[in-house]
C-alpha cells in the first residue's frame, strides 16, 4: 500500500512539475550592427528574427525553447571577429544569422567554420563571403548559406540597365572602399565597359567622411552621363545632396545598400529620381510576402519600426533554418549536412544552394526613389 502511494505521489509530482526537453534552451545568434550609421538596418533584422523565434515558440514547434542571442558587431570587421568568437564559445548557439556587412562577414565566417556553426548572412552580398570556402586555405567545413543574390549579379545588372535602358555612355564610378562597396562598383565597371560604355573615373571615398564636393566638382567637369556609387545610404545621401548643391545634374545609380528610407533624411529631395538596385524583389512588391508584412506590422506597429530592406530575408533565413531543424534537431554538425540539400519554398520562391552555398535565385530589381512617398518604385 505504501509503495502504491509512493508511485501515485511521484506521478502527481511529474504532472505538476514536468521535466521536459522543452526546458532546454537553444539559441540562434544574430551578428549585425545594432548601433551606428547602419544600426537602424540591423535593428530591423533583429525585429524580423525576434518575430520568427516568437512564432516558433508559440506553436511549440520544437521540443525546446528557442532564444535569440543578438550581438552588435558595429559594422567593424575586428569587432565582428570578436563577436564570432563569443558566439562560437557558447555551446547553446546552434546557428548564426549574420553579418550584415560583407567586410564583417568575410573574416567572421572563418571563425564560424572553425567552430562548425552554420551561418546565414543577413545582407552580406560580396561574392567572397562564400567563394572563400572553396579555397585550399579554408579551415573547416563549408558553413555559409546565403539566400540573397550576390554583388556580381547585382553590379552587372545595374551596368546593363545603365547602358541599355538609360542609354548612358560614360559614367563616373565611386565606391566607399569597403568589401561590399568596392566589390559592387568593380562589378558595375567591368560589365559597363563590356557593354560598350566608358568608366571615366573610379574613385574611393572613406566611410564617415562628410564633404565630397572636391571630388564631385572634378566629376562635374568631366560631364558624365551618370554616376554609379557602391556603398551605403549615408554616403549616398551626402553625395546626392552635395551634387545638387554644385549643380551636378546627372543620373545617379546605386545598390541595395542605398535603398532604404533612411536615405531621405540625409539627402532631402536630391534623391528623387535616383536609381537603386535591390537583390530579389523588394518586400513591398513581393506578393508572397503579404502575410509576413501583416504579421510584422502587427508585432511592430510603431512608425519608428518600419520594415527594412533585408528584414524579410532574415525572416526567410530563419524559416529555412527551422525547416532543417525539423529534420535533424538542434545539432550544428547535422545542420551542416542538411542545409546544402535545402529545397525550401517560401516567400522568396524556391531556395536551393549551389556548391559555394549561394542561392540559385538570381533575381535583381531596379527601383526609382520617390521623395514624395519616401518609397522606391520598381522599374518594370
Amino acid at each position: 500500500m505504501i509503495d502504491r502511494l509512493k508511485l501515485t505521489l511521484v506521478a502527481l509530482l511529474a504532472l505538476a512539475f514536468p521535466s521536459r526537453a522543452a526546458d532546454k534552451v537553444v539559441r540562434i545568434a544574430l551578428a549585425v550592427p545594432l548601433t551606428g550609421d547602419t544600426g537602424t538596418e540591423g535593428q530591423g533584422t533583429r525585429r524580423a528574427l525576434t518575430m520568427a523565434i516568437e512564432e516558433a515558440n508559440a506553436k511549440h514547434r520544437f521540443p525546446f525553447t528557442l532564444e535569440l542571442k543578438a550581438l552588435d558587431d558595429r559594422a567593424d570587421p575586428k569587432e565582428a571577429v570578436n563577436v564570432a568568437n563569443l558566439i562560437s564559445s557558447d555551446p547553446s548557439v546552434v546557428a548564426v544569422i549574420g553579418g550584415y556587412n560583407s567586410g564583417c562577414t568575410i573574416p567572421a565566417a572563418k571563425v564560424y567554420a572553425r567552430a562548425g556553426i552554420p551561418v546565414m548572412p543577413a545582407a552580406a552580398t560580396n561574392p567572397e563571403v562564400t567563394a572563400q570556402q572553396l579555397r585550399p586555405d579554408w579551415s573547416g567545413p563549408k558553413v555559409v548559406f546565403r539566400i540573397m543574390p550576390t554583388d556580381d549579379v547585382q553590379g552587372s545588372y545595374a551596368a546593363d540597365f545603365a547602358f541599355n535602358k538609360l542609354k548612358l555612355k560614360q559614367v563616373a564610378v565611386i565606391h566607399d572602399k569597403t568589401a561590399y562597396g568596392q566589390g559592387l562598383a568593380e562589378q558595375f565597371r567591368q560589365q559597363f565597359v563590356k557593354d560598350g560604355g566608358k568608366a571615366q573615373s573610379f574613385d574611393g571615398i572613406a566611410v564617415g567622411d562628410k564633404d565630397f564636393k572636391a571630388l564631385l566638382t572634378r566629376i562635374k567637369d568631366e560631364r558624365p552621363d551618370g554616376i554609379y556609387f557602391g556603398g551605403l545610404y549615408t554616403e549616398a545621401g551626402l553625395l546626392l545632396k552635395q551634387a545638387k548643391e554644385l549643380g551636378l545634374r546627372t543620373k545617379f545609380i546605386s545598390g541595395d545598400g542605398s535603398k532604404t528610407d533612411s536615405i531621405y533624411a540625409i539627402s532631402g529631395d536630391a534623391v528623387d529620381g535616383a536609381y537603386m538596385s535591390m537583390v530579389g524583389i523588394p518586400v513591398e512588391y513581393l506578393p508572397a510576402a503579404k502575410t509576413f508584412i501583416e504579421r510584422y506590422h502587427k508585432r511592430w506597429p510603431s512608425a519608428d519600426t518600419p520594415i527594412k530592406p533585408y528584414d524579410h530575408f532574415v525572416y526567410e533565413a530563419a524559416q529555412i533554418l527551422f525547416d532543417a531543424m525539423d529534420k535533424v534537431g538542434a545539432d550544428r554538425a547535422k545542420l551542416l549536412e542538411t542545409l546544402p540539400k535545402t529545397h525550401y519554398k517560401g516567400m522568396l520562391g524556391m531556395t536551393s544552394f549551389d556548391q559555394k552555398g549561394d542561392t540559385l535565385n538570381r533575381i535583381i530589381t531596379m527601383t526609382k526613389a520617390n521623395y514624395k512617398t519616401h518609397g522606391f518604385e520598381p522599374i518594370r
